[in-house]
C-alpha cells in the first residue's frame, strides 16, 4: 500500500487522513468469515467489523508509519509524527469505549504462581504483569502499571520456552525415534510432558507445579454433558475428537510400557494421564516461529495465564525477536494498572473454545457460525440442505447485522443470492417486482423450514437450575442455549422479512390493478 502524505492545511488533517486509511486497512485484515458477512450490514455504526479486526487494522497502520521513520530519505518526518499520534489516539479512543471490569479474588492463594514468576525473572523473563484469580475467569494476568500502545507487557527468552528441544534432550527421545511406524513431534511432546510432570529435578518444575489436576475442557465432558449436547454439532465434534485421541493412545500403549518399562512406567502412562497431556497442549500451547524460521508448538510459562478475549490487548506474539532471542508480547491497545490483560487465542467459535479450552466467551462472538453445505443442483424449494457437498455458506446471529430491510433481513447476502440463483430464475433490475417478491417469499419460507427443524432437534430448554449442574453439564447447557438463540434470531428475521415482502407485494399488486394501496 502506497500513501502520499502532504503537510496539512487544517488542524484535523492527521485524524481525517488516519480515518481514511483505516477504511482500507480494515478490508485488508478481513478474514474469511468477516469477508463473507461484510455485505449484510454487520459493520458497526462506527465502521468496524470486529474488535480484533479494528485493532489489527490500526496497529498495522502504526507499524507502517513507525517503519517509515527508519527511512533516512524521508523528508516529512513531522508529517509522519502527526499521523502516528493520530493513529495512537484512534486506538486509545477505541480502547476507552471497550474497557471491561476486573474483579480480583484476593482470598485465593497464588503462591505457586508467584514461585513461577520468580523462576521466570531468574531465567531472564521481563514481566509487567501480576498473576491473580479473577472473578469469572479463574487465573489471569493483571497489569502492574499502565501499559501504552507498543509497550512490552511480557518478554520471555527462548531458554524459558518449552519446545521440542527439551524433549529431544530427554532419555525417551532415542527410543521414540526408533518406533517403526514413526511418531510425530507433537505426540512425542505429549509423552514427554506426561513424565516430566512428575520429574522433581525438571528445569520446568515450577511451571508444571502451577498446572491443574484437571483442565475441564470439552474433551473431559462426562456422559451427562454429552447427553445435554444432543441435537448440536458440538456433540459429534466431541465424540470424534475423543475417539481420535483414544485410538492414538491405543496405538502407543501398552506396547511402549511393555517394551520399555524403564522409560515408560505404566503408572505414568494411563489413558487419564494421556488425556491430561492432550488438554495441556491443546489449551496452553502456542505456535512460535523461531529466529531460524522454524515453526514449533511450544508451552510458554507465565504467558499461559493470559486469558482469551474477543477484544484483546495483545494480538501479535508468535515470532521470536532475532535481536534479543526472545518472545515479546507487545500491547495493541492500552491496559490500565489493575486491569486484566487479554490475549487473542484466535478467531474461534464457542464450540472450538469449549472443546479445546473449556470456556465460552463472555462477549458476543461473531465466529459462532452455523455452516450450511448447499448443493446448488438440488431442488431448493424442498427446504432441504444437502450436507453431502456443494457450496459452503454460513449464518450467525442476526443481531450482528444492521440491515434488516427488505431483500436483506439481517441474513448474509452470499446465502440469499445463492438461493435466488439456485431457482434458475435469476432476476435482473428490469424483472417485474411481483416476480422478485414471490421468490423472496419462497426463500424465506424454505429457510424457516430448515431452521425450524434445527430448533426442533435442540429439544426443550432444560428447566434445571444451573447452580445444581456439574461444570460440564452447565457448559453444555450454555452452549445449547446459545445455539437456540442464534437459530431463534434467524427465524425471527425470516418471519419479519416475510411480512415485509408480503406487505410490499400487496402494495405492488394494488398499484398494478389501479386500486388504492
Amino acid at each position: 500500500m502506497h500513501i502520499q502524505l502532504k503537510s496539512a492545511s487544517h488542524s484535523k488533517w492527521a485524524r481525517t487522513t488516519a480515518e481514511s486509511i483505516l477504511q482500507v486497512s480494515r478490508i485488508m485484515h478481513l478474514d474469511e468469515a468477516e469477508l463473507y458477512f461484510r455485505e449484510d450490514g454487520s459493520c458497526s455504526p462506527t465502521g468496524y467489523y470486529t474488535q480484533k479486526n479494528e485493532l489489527e487494522a490500526l496497529n498495522s497502520m502504526l507499524c507502517y508509519v513507525n517503519s517509515s521513520f527508519l527511512d533516512d530519505t524521508c523528508s516529512h518526518k513531522d508529517v509522519l509524527r502527526d499521523l502516528q499520534e493520530a493513529i495512537i489516539q484512534l486506538i486509545c479512543d477505541f480502547g476507552d469505549k471497550n474497557i471491561t471490569e476486573t474483579t480480583v479474588i484476593n482470598s485465593q492463594n497464588c503462591d505457586k504462581e508467584n514461585f513461577l514468576v520468580q523462576w521466570g525473572e531468574k531465567s531472564g523473563v521481563k514481566n509487567r504483569l501480576q498473576i491473580a484469580y479473577i472473578e469469572g475467569f479463574g487465573r489471569g494476568a493483571i497489569a502492574v502499571t499502565d501499559l501504552k500502545v507498543g509497550d512490552i507487557a511480557l518478554e520471555i527468552p527462548v531458554s524459558a520456552v518449552i519446545s521440542e528441544d527439551a524433549m529431544k534432550k530427554s532419555d525417551m527421545f532415542p527410543t521414540l525415534e526408533k518406533v517403526d511406524d514413526g511418531i510425530s513431534t507433537e505426540t512425542m511432546l505429549l509423552l514427554w510432558s506426561m513424565k516430566e510432570r512428575y520429574n522433581s529435578s525438571s528445569t520446568f518444575k515450577n511451571y508444571f507445579d502451577t498446572l491443574p489436576e484437571e483442565f475441564n475442557t470439552g474433551l473431559s465432558f462426562g456422559v451427562d454433558a454429552i447427553v445435554a449436547l444432543d441435537g448440536t454439532l458440538l456433540l459429534e465434534e466431541l465424540i470424534q475428537a475423543k475417539e481420535h485421541l483414544r485410538n492414538q493412545y491405543d496405538e502407543l500403549f501398552p506396547a511402549l510400557c511393555e517394551d520399555h518399562p524403564d522409560i515408560f512406567p505404566p503408572e505414568l502412562y494411563t489413558w487419564e494421564q494421556f488425556l491430561w497431556a492432550c488438554e495441556l497442549w491443546y489449551s496452553n500451547s502456542m505456535k512460535i516461529q523461531f529466529a531460524d524460521g522454524a515453526l514449533k508448538t511450544c508451552l510458554i510459562p507465565i504467558a499461559g495465564f493470559l486469558n482469551h478475549s474477543l477484544y484483546p490487548h495483545i494480538t501479535q506474539y508468535g515470532k521470536v525477536d532475532s535481536a534479543t532471542n526472545s518472545l515479546k508480547f507487545s500491547m495493541s491497545r492500552p491496559c490500565h494498572a489493575g486491569e486484566q490483560c487479554y490475549l487473542s487465542y484466535g478467531n474461534f467459535s464457542s464450540s472450538h473454545l469449549i472443546t479445546f479450552y473449556g470456556f465460552m466467551p463472555q462477549m458476543e462472538n461473531p465466529y459462532d457460525i452455523i455452516q450450511l453445505d448447499i448443493d446448488g443442483s438440488q431442488d431448493v424449494c424442498s427446504g432441504e440442505l444437502d450436507a453431502s457437498s456443494g457450496t459452503t455458506h454460513m449464518v450467525r446471529g442476526t443481531w450482528f447485522s444492521d440491515n434488516h430491510s427488505i431483500f436483506h433481513y439481517g441474513l448474509p447476502a452470499p446465502l440469499l443470492n445463492h438461493l435466488r440463483s439456485a431457482r434458475e430464475l435469476f432476476l435482473d433490475a428490469v424483472s417485474p417486482l411481483p416476480e422478485k417478491l414471490n421468490i423472496e417469499i419462497e426463500i424465506l419460507e424454505d429457510l424457516c423450514s430448515t431452521f425450524s427443524g434445527m430448533m426442533e432437534n435442540l429439544g426443550e430448554v432444560d428447566s434445571e437450575s444451573r447452580e445444581n449442574m456439574d461444570w460440564d453439564v452447565k457448559l453444555a447447557a450454555e452452549y445449547k442455549n446459545l445455539q437456540r438463540r442464534i437459530i431463534s434470531s434467524i427465524l425471527s428475521s425470516c418471519y419479519a422479512g416475510r411480512k415485509l415482502v408480503e406487505d410490499e407485494l400487496c402494495k405492488s399488486m394494488a398499484k398494478d390493478s389501479g386500486s388504492p394501496s
